[in-house]
């Protein structure tokens, strides 16, 4: 008898835990004093938000932000992430 479904196991991205790993030593080691993210949930569902310098300063994010729109382009595009900005 087949079954009429598969179970699909939740998968853990592990890249994403360690870039948020990396950026907590960074905020605990008092270099990263802000951020502001878009994270992507399951089932496709997303939240955005900011934090720190981030929150106090919306001007400077949103020039940030516009900076990632243009590595998403590239990316899009087929040109590699370049993050020697960092």
């Amino acid at each position: 008898m087949t079954r009429p479904y598969t179970l699909i196991a939740d998968s853990i991205s592990h890249e994403t835990v360690e870039a948020l790993d990396q950026l907590l030593a960074q905020a605990q080691a008092g270099e990263l004093i802000g951020f502001g993210f878009v994270a992507i949930l399951k089932r496709r569902r997303y939240i955005v938000n900011t934090a720190g310098e981030c929150r106090g300063d919306p001007t400077l994010t949103r020039g940030m932000v516009l900076a990632l729109d243009d590595e998403l382009r590239g990316m899009v595009q087929g040109r590699s992430f370049d993050d020697t900005h960092l």
